[in-house]
C-alpha cells in the first residue's frame, strides 16, 4: 500500500482528497498538513511515500518546499497538485525535484494513477500540459533548426545594429567600410532572417538567440 500525505492550506482541498481516497485499498492517507511548519513537525510520523504538494502556500511557495524536500527527504516522491495550468510552473516544479504535476480538478482514477506513477519513480504530467510542453519543445527545435548561417561580417554588423542601434553610416565609419557595402550586408541580413526592417531584424535576432560576436 502506498502511503500518501497532503500539504495544502485549504480545508476544502484536504477534505476533498481525503474523501476521494477513502476506501481505496492501494493508497493510504497517512497525513494532512496546512503549512510547512506542520509538515516539518509531522512528516516523520506520517512517513509518506508520496506527498501531494500545493504550489501556493501562505508561509512559503511550493517550489521552495519541493527543493527542501528533495534535500531533506529524498525518498519521498512529490506530486504537485495545483490550479496553475501553465507549462512555466511545470518546468519550475520539475527543476525543484517534483516527480509529477496534476491539476486539482482531477478525478479519482487519475489521481490514483498519478500517485502510483510517481511512487514507481516515473514522471507524471497532466496530459493537457504535457501536450503543451511537447508542442513548445517542437516549436523551439523548429526555430533553432532554421537559424541562418551568417558570415563573420554579417554577425559583426548585426551586433552593432542590435546592441548599439547603429545606423548604416555609423557602422560604415566604425568598420571602415563603404556605405554601399554596409547596405548590401543589411539587405542580406533582411533576406536571411526574413524581415522587412531594422525593428524586425532586432526582434528576430533576439528571438532566435543568434550569435552576435
Amino acid at each position: 500500500m502506498i502511503r500518501v500525505a497532503i500539504l495544502d492550506d485549504q480545508y476544502i482541498v484536504l477534505n476533498g482528497i481525503q474523501q476521494m481516497l477513502a476506501g481505496n485499498t492501494a493508497v493510504h492517507l497517512s497525513g494532512m498538513f496546512r503549512s510547512k511548519a506542520e509538515l516539518m513537525e509531522g512528516l516523520a510520523a506520517a512517513a509518506p511515500d508520496v506527498l501531494l504538494l500545493d504550489i501556493r502556500m501562505p508561509d512559503e511557495d511550493g517550489i521552495s518546499i519541493a527543493e527542501w524536500l528533495s534535500e531533506a527527504w529524498p525518498r519521498i516522491k512529490v506530486l504537485a497538485l495545483t490550479n496553475f495550468d501553465t507549462t512555466q510552473y511545470v518546468t519550475k516544479m520539475m527543476q525543484a525535484g517534483v516527480k509529477g504535476y496534476l491539476l486539482k480538478n482531477t478525478d479519482h482514477n487519475t489521481l490514483v494513477d498519478a500517485i502510483r506513477c510517481v511512487y514507481r519513480d516515473e514522471q507524471y504530467i497532466e496530459p493537457g500540459l504535457k501536450e503543451q510542453i511537447i508542442n513548445e519543445s517542437l516549436q523551439l527545435k523548429k526555430l533553432k533548426g532554421h537559424i541562418p548561417s551568417l558570415t563573420r561580417r554579417e554577425k559583426e554588423i548585426l551586433r552593432l545594429i542590435v546592441k548599439e542601434h547603429a545606423s548604416s553610416k555609423e557602422i560604415a565609419d566604425k568598420l571602415y567600410l563603404s556605405l554601399r557595402t554596409v547596405e548590401s550586408h543589411r539587405y542580406h541580413l533582411f533576406q536571411k532572417l526574413d524581415v522587412k526592417n531594422v525593428t524586425g531584424l532586432v526582434a528576430k535576432a533576439l528571438e532566435m538567440g543568434l550569435p552576435l560576436g
